[in-house]
């Protein structure tokens, strides 16, 4: 059943309230995210990536017209697929996700010159060891007063694998194995090594904090052996609010199971719909989850001006700024195809392996306007470089929360991912044109429901800043009430 519209009572009465919008703010610290080439353009500063000022900047603007969160996505190696494998040439001209800088580090500064902007931050459970990473989340979660968040990948490219001492990657569903025990690693360290009243700061005996209420984790599993305790006392979250993005059945139930918020991207609502709602049942059947505890936020793109002829004619001012053999390269790090292998007049409805196919088909069926293209290299590289693989708005306000709102009602999400093509640009023209929009329509929070507020208090305005009391990761937390010593927690074999 769809959730957009919320029951409230009013005098006695129900009445029916919008569902308001989660917005988030899509990045990469990097030149360029999911518009390849776009760097050149006279009003874009992603080049300007390795300054603080860039960042705070965007902070800034983003915190003031009420974002959610600022996301950032990351990868761990180029996309190299692309006209021969090893070959970073064609992503290092574009500048398309590559250089490209760790985006955590950036969030103490931002944190620093907003009040309630919250940062998404991606990292991976493949090559990042959980003991290192939870204290670094943790001393993230300490500076930013609770406003972060991991997006938990397992990491796609075999460019990352290699660089990582593996000969090529992890099988997939292996990834997920190793990400679900990653995650009562980093529970027991962040949930279950420190009792909340362990820190006492008492000056006239000179205790920091007591011994007792400090617990090593003594985790032995399959893939990891970890004694603890963890190097940080708990911060105003313990556990990092967590996204995820995994679609297929594996990282579906990992989702299920973990993530707070999932993203999710595609061109057909009704599609998307029956991702969500697996998500959700299985959240609920197999984990016991409340399924409106795990919010869906998809990926999308907006262009808009004042009105639909003005917004196409930004679109096309803009495209020539794109580098096809970016987004090409692109395509061949998300496919593992590599493009140039065939004719440049090939339509890749009809011709090409079957995954080739599969994805331009779908584009075919869904993308307004583009049935009857002939989908050629060429016009592949001009649909992707103009935001990737995920949804697309232009016009007017009206057209673009139009399509907003209709996404919200038929795939019964809870929000957007919004990324840009020009960056600044991008977001101050959805910050101008379409947010007063959603406003008008009760789709947008005209103002914060608690100030400084920790990440997980903004997507779920209850439970504090701890995780909720169904969540899997709950049960590794130190019960204020057990006496010391504790009993430790069990071990995953």
């Amino acid at each position: 059943m769809a959730q957009n519209h919320i029951s409230a009572t009013t005098n006695g009465e129900n009445v029916e309230k919008k569902k308001k919008m989660i917005l988030n703010a899509f990045v990469m610290n990097s030149p360029g995210h999911l518009a390849t080439g776009f760097w050149k353009h006279p009003r874009n500063k992603t080049t300007e990536y390795t300054k603080l000022k860039f960042w705070t900047d965007l902070a800034q603007m983003l915190d003031k017209a009420g974002f959610h969160a600022l996301f950032v996505a990351d990868v761990l190696g180029a996309y190299d697929i692309y006209k021969g494998p090893g070959n970073h040439g064609p992503v290092t001209s574009a500048g398309a996700q590559f250089p490209i800088n760790d985006p955590l580090y950036t969030v103490p500064a931002m944190a620093a010159v907003t009040k309630n902007l919250t940062f998404g931050i991606t990292a991976s459970t493949t090559y990042e060891a959980p003991y290192a990473l939870a204290r670094r989340f943790s001393t993230v979660d300490h500076l930013s007063e609770g406003r972060v968040a991991w997006n938990i990948v397992t990491s796609y490219l075999e460019s990352a694998a290699r660089n990582f001492g593996l000969s090529t990657q992890i099988e997939h569903d292996e990834r997920y194995r190793i990400a679900d025990e990653y995650m009562d690693v980093v529970y027991k360290l962040w949930e279950g090594s420190w009792r909340d009243d362990a820190v006492v700061k008492d000056l006239k005996t000179g205790q920091y904090a007591v011994p007792e209420r400090v617990r090593q984790i003594h985790h032995e599993g399959k893939y990891f052996k970890v004694p603890g305790p963890h190097l940080c006392e708990p911060s105003p979250q313990r556990t990092p609010f967590l996204f995820q993005a995994g679609t297929s059945p594996s990282g579906r139930d990992f989702g299920a199971k973990h993530a707070e918020a999932i993203f999710v991207s595609g061109q057909d609502p009704a599609k998307v719909r029956k991702s969500v709602d697996a998500i959700r049942q299985l959240a609920k059947d197999k984990y016991g989850r409340d399924p409106s505890h795990v919010k869906v936020i998809l990926g999308m793109i907006i262009i808009v001006a004042e009105t639909d002829a003005a917004a196409e004619a930004k679109m096309e001012e803009m495209r020539p700024y794109g580098d096809r053999d970016g987004a090409l390269a692109m395509f061949g790090g998300w496919t593992g195809i590599d493009l140039s292998q065939y004719p440049d007049d090939a339509d890749f409805r009809f011709s090409g392996p079957s995954q080739i196919q599969g994805f331009v088909n779908n584009w075919a069926a869904e993308v307004p306007g583009s049935n009857n293209l002939k989908w050629t290299k060429s016009t592949i590289a001009d649909y992707l470089m103009m935001g990737g693989l995920g949804a697309k708005a232009c016009g007017s306000p009206k057209t673009v929360v139009d399509e907003l709102e209709r996404w919200m009602e038929l795939a019964d999400i809870d929000g957007f991912n919004l990324g840009h093509i020009i960056n600044p640009g991008s977001f101050e023209d959805i910050i101008e044109f379409v947010l007063p929009e959603l406003q008008s329509r009760g789709l947008f929070r005209t103002g914060v429901e608690k100030a400084g507020a920790t990440t997980r208090e903004v997507f779920f305005g209850e439970g504090g800043g701890f995780l909720l009391g169904d969540h899997p990761g709950r049960k590794f937390r130190w019960n204020p009430s057990e006496t010391t010593p504790a009993q430790e927690p069990t071990t995953t074999l």
